[in-house]
């Protein structure tokens, strides 16, 4: 059945639910990107939501896709995830999905069956499950911890003592852990050969990233050839078949051996902030082209096109 035949109001082609102002310069790209497509496209802010909830239930209003940036910071707009999933409207980065992709422990696992490389890792219980944990005696040197469902780098520390692992247990305790062994990334012309990769509907975009001042920068096609980075690219595809969302951003490095390895599997939702705006955001021409493909994507999906 049609979207048409169940609505008798105004059906728009994509919907962006956000309620970070920051998002705002991205939410006016994915804007122009939908106009040059003659697309049109809502923003549901915390203000819009109860008059877009109203008329959606009532069969007023309807959307083709949504896209979800606020309920994971706002319950209140779990009511209009609720309602897209029953009204089959096509969602990018599905909740569902997106939540067993916030699972670092889960995806630790979905990575290795598919045999995508990381560094050694061992996976702990919650503290609250199981206090008392081995410290392996090959565990000597530099290690990560991090929380199975930490974000933006909470609860990440460098540790190499157990007495450090127990401080961060007990400050997540109904949280698994994830303990990696350090990655020392090559240099490569002087910069550290560590990646943020961005996916975006079937197009993948790495940026160098310093893991310590968290600046991006777009990896260009010289620098592709020149330093074998091509694997970035296949990489970020393979995880996009494992994890199933549309956008997201992953870290992989190259380590002192030449080897890729992923550090950090799924991060979703990504950070929209341009660079124009603050100097750790994404590289303004980068989010224009995420907008676009995100556009490019609805656009394939309209009446009479072939589906995404």
């Amino acid at each position: 059945m049609r979207i048409e035949s169940k609505v008798h109001g105004e059906i728009v082609d994509l919907a962006i639910a956000w309620n970070w102002d920051c998002d705002r310069p991205f939410v006016e790209m994915l804007r122009e990107a939908c106009g040059r497509r003659g697309l049109s496209m809502a923003s549901i802010t915390p203000e819009d939501l109860p008059e877009i909830l109203e008329r959606a239930w009532k069969g007023e209003w309807i959307c083709r896709a949504f896209f979800d940036r606020a309920s994971d910071w706002d319950e209140d707009f779990e009511a209009l995830v609720d309602w897209a999933r029953a009204a089959g409207v096509f969602r990018l980065n599905p909740t569902e999905q997106a939540r067993a992709a916030w699972d670092k422990a889960a995806m630790h696992r979905r990575f290795i069956a598919a045999g995508l490389p990381t560094p050694p890792t061992w996976i702990l219980p919650p503290w609250n499950e199981q206090p008392e944990v081995e410290w392996p005696e090959k565990a000597i040197g530099l290690w990560i911890a991090k929380p199975a469902f930490g974000g933006g780098g909470e609860g990440v520390k460098r540790i190499a003592r157990p007495e450090d692992l127990t401080v961060l247990r007990t400050a997540f305790p109904d949280e698994p852990f994830l303990i990696q062994r350090y990655v020392r990334p090559r240099e490569l012309e002087g910069r550290p050969a560590w990646f943020r990769v961005i996916y975006a509907v079937d197009a993948v975009f790495p940026c160098w990233w310093n893991p310590e001042t968290h600046r991006y920068a777009p990896v260009t096609e010289a620098e592709r050839e020149a330093f074998g980075l091509s694997p970035l690219w296949a990489i970020g595809h393979r995880i996009a078949e494992i994890c199933g969302l549309h956008l997201f951003s992953s870290e992989i490095a190259m380590d002192e051996e030449g080897r890729f390895l992923c550090i950090d599997y799924v991060n979703d939702p990504i950070d929209t902030r341009p660079q124009s705006m603050v100097p750790e955001g994404v590289p303004d021409e980068i989010l224009h082209r995420i907008a676009d493909r995100i556009a490019e994507g609805v656009f394939r999906r309209a009446p009479c096109r072939s589906s995404w």
